[in-house]
């Protein structure tokens, strides 16, 4: 796809087509809030399952947990998001709109304001005649000030300070958590992985572009507990195989780089951070994922506020020390978005327009269509056997409406890789047809050989 392409496009696509809808449209929507539909949840759902099987059930180093969302305050507390989980905000005086302050300066400047304290970005807003208010142009701003990302709430029957719990704003606390729990229940050794998919929440001051940065998302997240001294090689394996996952499943390399953090950037407690990048084409290059090495920080916090010892004892050198740790975290709503970005064509074919899903077939929403050339019996009766066959194994769809024509363009613009036609000639041959997405070329196959043709296709 070509990066000139509108967000507005698509958006509007993903909406026509049932992949993402806007949450509580009826009511008028609600700002940075998306539901997926019918081909979304499918899609989404295969880039989980493709993160799953690559990073868990094809190694035998990596484990997987399912952590509760709300756990105890005093693991926020340990981790340091009660604290410091903050970003800048600065109120319009003349609007009323809230901005982050670092957003608000480096889009009028240039500059990069990141980690400064609120002091400081008080005097370059209200000295800076370039900063003004987007919405009105104002220049009369409040003092910026520290908001906490943390949605708030209580557990049990009364709001009271004893009782407050937070949404959780990371998976990855819940993994160090339950370090402890794992080590005794499973025969994990260092190095080791511990893996999680699940919903996190940050109530973001100024979410924006379609699915990518919203106040609710999933996030696909592994811990990679390792020996210290070690840590430095193993975060270099993993921003190479992270970076290498993307590619097997179809990103184009040139819409792809790694990106070394800033020491501004970097958390306080890690020594290197990668980012994986997407060209994007509502402002650029963005993070698809960051790869940090987190050292021991987060199993030393929660060994001092738990008490809980959570070190590793080497039984092969009679070693005891507490893991170094290497993060690889993504948003699954992220990567979706990259997938559909890079994925959406336009293009001309034989004289005709058509758009195209070209999405790898592992993660595509629907895997193939069976059409019967006719609706009449014997060939829908041919066609619906084939399908009940084929069912189970993955997404099909079976449709017998409209012309052959186009039923391929609808099925090609939900991303579906194959058309498999049943015809008159199949009552007698015993053959389909499979037609590939990408190439339009087709073979005939016969039908007792159609599923392990498709399953082959499909993994390839």
């Amino acid at each position: 796809m070509s990066q000139t392409v509108e967000m507005e496009k698509i958006v509007a696509f993903c909406k026509r087509r049932g992949f993402v809808y806007q949450s509580s449209e009826i009511y008028g929507g609600i700002r940075s809030s998306y539901d997926y539909g019918p081909l979304g949840v499918e899609m989404k759902r295969n880039i989980k399952e493709e993160w799953w099987r690559r990073v868990v059930h094809m190694r035998d180093d990596v484990v997987g947990i399912d952590a509760a969302i709300i756990m105890h305050p005093r693991v926020w507390e340990a981790s340091g998001h009660v604290a410091g989980f903050n970003d800048m905000l600065v109120e319009s005086r003349t609007s009323g709109r809230r901005y982050r302050a670092d957003h608000l300066i480096e889009d009028a400047t240039g500059g990069d304001v990141e980690g400064l304290p609120p002091e400081k970005l008080t005097e370059i807003i209200q000295t800076d005649d370039r900063i003004k208010d987007p919405l009105d142009g104002g220049r009369d701003f409040a003092p910026v000030r520290p908001f906490n990302l943390m949605f708030e709430t209580y557990t049990g029957p009364v709001k009271s300070p004893e009782n407050v719990a937070y949404l959780r704003p990371e998976t990855a606390q819940g993994i160090f958590a339950n370090f402890k729990n794992v080590l005794q229940t499973s025969r994990v050794k260092v190095p080791f992985g511990i893996a999680q998919i699940g919903k996190s929440f940050r109530n973001e001051i100024t979410p924006g572009n379609f699915i990518f940065r919203t106040r609710e998302f999933e996030q696909m997240e592994m811990e990679f507990f390792v020996k210290p001294g070690t840590d430095a090689e193993w975060h270099e394996y993993w921003i190479e195989e992270r970076f290498n996952w993307y590619l097997s499943l179809g990103l184009k390399e040139e819409n792809l780089r790694k990106r070394e953090q800033t020491d501004d950037e970097r958390a306080h407690y890690a020594t290197r951070g990668v980012d994986i990048e997407y060209n994007f084409p509502f402002g650029g290059w963005s993070e698809l994922e960051g790869i940090a090495n987190r050292t021991d920080y987060d199993l030393n916090k929660h060994q001092e506020f738990s008490g809980e010892n959570l070190s590793y004892f080497d039984q092969a050198t009679g070693e005891s020390y507490v893991p170094y740790v290497v993060e690889p975290a993504v948003g699954a709503d992220r990567i979706m978005l990259a997938f559909l970005v890079d994925a959406y064509t336009e293009e001309e074919v034989r004289g005709e327009e058509r758009t195209v899903l070209k999405l790898h077939p592992r993660i595509a929403p629907i895997k193939a269509a069976v059409f019967p050339l006719s609706k009449k019996k014997p060939v829908s009766t041919a066609a619906k056997q084939l399908y009940d066959d084929l069912k189970g194994d993955y997404r099909l769809f079976y449709d017998d409406s409209g012309s052959i024509g186009r039923r391929y363009r609808r099925q090609d613009e939900a991303g579906t890789p194959f058309c498999v036609t049943v015809d008159f000639d199949t009552l007698d041959d015993k053959k389909v047809t499979i037609r590939n997405r990408d190439t339009m070329e087709q073979e005939r196959i016969p039908l007792e050989a159609v599923q392990e043709r498709l399953k082959a296709l499909i993994s390839g």
